[in-house]
Order: C-alpha cells, then structure tokens, then sequence
C-alpha cells in the first residue's frame, strides 16, 4: 500500500474507524479516499490529508484508499495537474495499487441518479437568474422562499432536464436543484444547486456533455459508487454534511459512507488558499506552482524538503476536531532533524572574504581528511583541498570585535576546520570605501592535529574553501513570502500589497568545495555553519545552484539580534 511506515497513532477518527471495524459496521471494511480537484497543485495542507487517508488504510488489514479526481468542472481542469498530483502523492510515499477513479467516470451514473431524484418529486429544473436565486435564498437569519418554478411537474422537469443534456440551452439558462427545505435553517439545504449548464469541453469527456454536476451532488455519490466506508474531509464540509447523506439517500443508494471531518492544517507565514496560489502564479508573483517559498508540495520538494519529515510532521500535529494554528517552525523542526541526520556535511562560503596565509608554502596543496556526517558513522569522510590562498565568511571577520564575538579579528586566532589555527596579522582595505577586502593571516603547522590543536586553546572554529579549488555556485536564501499573517489583512485589503520584497535573496560568486561542482539536481547537504541545501534544476554545468532548505541555529546571531533589540 505504501513505501511509508505506519506507527498507529490515535486520535478521534481511528478510534471511530476501530469501533465500526468492532462492530461489523460496513462490514468491517475500511475503504478510504484522497479527492482532489485536478485544478492547481498540492500543498502540505493536503499532505496532511493524504498522510490520513493513506495512513489509516494502511494502518487496518484489508484496508483500501482510493485516489479519486473529482473532475467536476470542466473550466479549471487539467490533465498536468492530473499528473502532478500522481506524482506528489508517490513522492510522499504512498500508492493507491490501482485503485485510480475520476468523477467524470460516474457521468452517466450521475445523470441517472438526478433522473431518479425528479421521478420522486426531489429535485425540478429551475429557471431563476443567478441574482434571483441569491435573492430568494435568505440568510443566516432569514428563511428563503420557494422559487416559483419549484412546482413544475415531474414530466415538465425531465423534459427540460433532457434538454439540458442534448445542449438546446445557453449557460446559465437552467439548473437542477434538489427540493429540499427552502426555510432550513442550514443553507446548503435551501434547495442546493444540483446541474449547471456549462458549454465547455471537458478534458476527458471532450464536448459529450453541456450540463455537469456539482460537487456537492458528485461527491458523495462517488463516494456511494466507490464502496467508501469512511468519507474523511475538512471541516468547512461539516455544514454540507447533512446535504452528502441526503443526497445518498433519496438516491437510494446500497452504499452509505460516513462522513467525518478534522481541523485543516494552517501554517503561520503561509497562504494555504488554492485560489491565492492560483493568483500568485498567474500574476507571475513567484516562479511557478514549484516556487520554494510557496507551500505547495513541488515547491517544498524543490527547497529540500524529504517526504519523510513531512509525514513525521504531520503525524506529530495530530488530527483534531477544532481549527488551529501551527507555526511555520514547527514543520522546520522536523525537516532539521530529519536533514541532520541524512545529508552529507560540506564547506561552503556564502559571502567570501580572501585570506591569504603568509607563512604556508606557495604553490602547496594538502589534502585534508573531513567527516561527511558526525550523525552517520557509514557515511565516511572525503578529503579537501588546503592551499595557501583561502576563502572565509565575511561575517566570521570583525575589525573592531563587540564583546562575545569570538570569530577572527586582527591579532586574534581561530582554528580552521579540519585544518590549523591562523592568526590575523594584516588587513586590506578598499581606498575609496574602506571595505576590508583581504585578510593577511599565519598559521601554525603543529596545530593539524587534533591532540596539538587541543593544547592550544582558541574559542571559534570557522569554515573555509580553497580559493584555487573552489567551485563557483549560486545560493538562494528563502524568507517568508508575506510580511504579515493574511489572516489578519481586512478582505477588502489587496493582499498581494502584504508580500515580503526580501522572500528571496540571491547570493552569487558562493565559493564551494570542488566536489559539489557537478551535482545533481536534488542533491541535499549541511553547508556546515549556514544550514541545509538543496541543488535546484537551475544549476547549469559546473556551477550549481543552491537552495536554502532550512538554516541552522546560530548562537552569535542569536546575541546579536538581542544585543540590537537592547
């Protein structure tokens, strides 16, 4: 069923899965489902419901999840995002073994189900503008009234209906809708819509039809098709509810799944609208459906993320019964702990400052001994290239050192990773700007090993890479992608107003060590010090490109903020 491992965690919906599977109900089967909408891509909101619905299948003998398109509306839909999402769902590591379904399979099914609705005198053909009906609706506080088109006869309704079908009427003309009770006091039971009038060709069914269902009437009858024993969806669909068992009942169908709904994922620093996504791509205010500051599943597998550590994340948040929000930090924490422990450790220099150590032999190149990851004792070590010309992070040098900044400073000492400790004993500046542009350091050639290291005591070690060596890279820093939480923008607000112009910093003339030159794409690292990359499709032949999964805790970075808030 699936590359994942289930653990069997508990919460509200597997204990109702365990009681029904006690009591025999459905027969003891458990058949759940994903149902997306192939209208846009994924995002780590539907990762949580597909860890679910895979999950508990999985998790019970027998047990089955379905991976069903609702491909009801012609206008939004397409065969690439048909594809994506297949992909997404593998990539999380899941399979739904065949058990693959579309709602524009059920076409014919459907039609006949709403023929048996006006039969019973269920549902009538309506022809009140789409104004009118919103009109004759109501509100939250008021009943609506009946359209006056609601007692047409049954025969009146199935030749109206059938024309509908042949396409003899514009869009908007008609629709069905169900006669339910127009004074409910839940809307979606004021005589909900049913069949729209739509000439549009649909992307599997072409221009064979002219009028498609709602979702509301789709939905659970392709559940009831389908044999689903336990219908699993948000709780924006806890109203519609009332609707999805009417709907399988007057149709009399054999099948009756159960409805039952959890608390969606919302992530602080994240829009998890698919509608925004939508806009944002379309109004080209991101690179595409797999930009990594978005959420999306292509754009989180594009910044580094692992299938795994999404699943452990959400796993760890539970499902729950009442809406809540999770910050952003806490699927990082995942991805950190997950990335340590899997991705080899590199030295890379993001902003580079030359150093160049008097005393070393000119032209000498030692290749020193590193660990590819301290976590991980298979993982080995590789050598790199010391010579006598290096570069350092800008950032690890200070010409006038505040208090705990223990880095390098002129007549200061650190110790180089995997190599000596140098002392600072010159440094070049920039006439016209005063910028420091060259370090002068010595080092001592007793200092390689670690038992002579250790006698002499430095307090920072820094990381470095060989200019001469050294590949030429691209680093991509990410931000969050909005300067506020959308939740908070008034709706009358352009939200797009609220993006963050600092989402992406692009740092280029990165040196790193020669043998990252020639990664591949989605080769995941620990450039050690910064934090967690990425190589991304952009990187052309011998100069890769890097981007910033996740950083690492930096504990200076940390004293200096505070020292600034002061």
């Amino acid at each position: 069923m699936s590359t994942a491992t289930p653990t069997g965690p508990s919460d509200f919906i597997r204990d109702i899965v365990a009681a029904d599977r006690a009591s025999g109900k459905h027969g003891g089967r458990v058949v759940t489902r994903f149902p997306p909408e192939p209208n846009g891509h994924l995002h780590i909101g539907h990762a949580k419901s597909i860890c679910l619905n895979f999950g508990i299948a999985l998790e019970n003998p027998g047990g089955i999840c379905h991976l069903r398109f609702d491909d009801t509306n012609p206008t939004t839909e397409d065969p690439a995002y048909v594809r994506a999402i297949q992909d997404d769902v593998r990539w999380l590591g899941f399979d739904w073994q065949g058990k693959l379904f579309y709602a524009s399979d059920y076409f014919e099914r459907l039609y006949a189900f709403a023929v048996t609705l006006i039969k019973k005198g269920k549902a009538y053909v309506d022809s009140l503008t789409a104004d009118q009906m919103r009109d004759y609706r109501g509100t939250l506080t008021e009943p609506g009234k009946d359209s006056p088109y609601r007692s047409r006869s049954v025969e009146d309704n199935l030749d109206l209906f059938r024309r509908m079908k042949a396409g003899e009427f514009p869009d908007g003309a008609h629709v069905l809708r169900a006669k339910i009770d127009m004074a409910s006091p839940n809307i979606n039971l004021r005589d909900p819509v049913l069949y729209r009038i739509r000439h549009a060709a649909h992307y599997r069914t072409g221009t064979a039809w002219s009028l498609y269902p709602s979702y509301d009437f789709a939905h659970p009858l392709s559940d009831a098709i389908e044999g689903i024993t336990h219908s699993i969806c948000t709780l924006e669909f806890q109203d519609h509810r009332p609707l999805y068992d009417w709907v399988v009942a007057e149709t009399e169908h054999e099948h009756r799944p159960q409805q039952i709904e959890f608390a969606r994922l919302n992530l602080t620093a994240a829009v998890m609208s698919k509608r925004k996504l939508l806009e944002l791509v379309d109004r080209k205010l991101v690179a595409g459906w797999d930009d990594p500051r978005l959420p999306t599943i292509r754009g989180l597998r594009r910044r580094g993320y692992t299938p795994e550590a999404i699943r452990t994340f959400c796993e760890h948040i539970g499902v729950a019964k009442r809406d809540a929000v999770v910050e952003m930090q806490m699927l990082e924490h995942f991805v950190r702990e997950d990335l340590n422990k899997r991705s080899p450790r590199v030295m890379a220099v993001l902003k580079p400052l030359k150093v160049v150590i008097d005393n070393y032999p000119e032209g000498t190149v030692e290749d020193l001994e590193a660990v590819n990851n301290p976590e991980d004792a298979s993982a080995g070590t590789r050598t790199v290239p010391f010579s006598r010309v290096l570069y350092i992070e800008q950032d690890d040098f200070r010409e006038d050192p505040p208090k705990q900044f223990f880095r390098l400073a002129p007549g200061r000492e650190v110790r180089l990773r995997y190599a000596y400790i140098v002392k600072c004993v010159g440094v070049v500046k920039d006439p016209q700007t005063g910028a420091v542009t060259e370090l002068h350091c010595t080092y001592d050639p007793e200092t390689k090993s670690g038992a002579a290291q250790e006698q002499r005591k430095v307090k920072a070690t820094i990381h470095w890479v060989s200019a001469r060596h050294a590949a030429d890279a691209e680093v991509r820093l990410y931000n969050p992608l909005f300067l506020t939480d959308l939740s908070k923008v008034p709706a009358d607000h352009d939200w797009t107003l609220y993006l963050n112009p600092q989402s992406l910093e692009r740092l280029t003339g990165c040196k790193v060590e020669p043998g990252l030159r020639q990664a591949a794409p989605g080769t995941r690292v620990q450039f050690e010090r910064q934090g967690y990359f990425c190589v991304d499709p952009d990187s052309s032949a011998g100069t890769p490109v890097f981007n910033r999964t996740v950083s690492l805790k930096d504990a200076w970075a940390r004293i200096e903020k505070t020292q600034q808030a002061r």
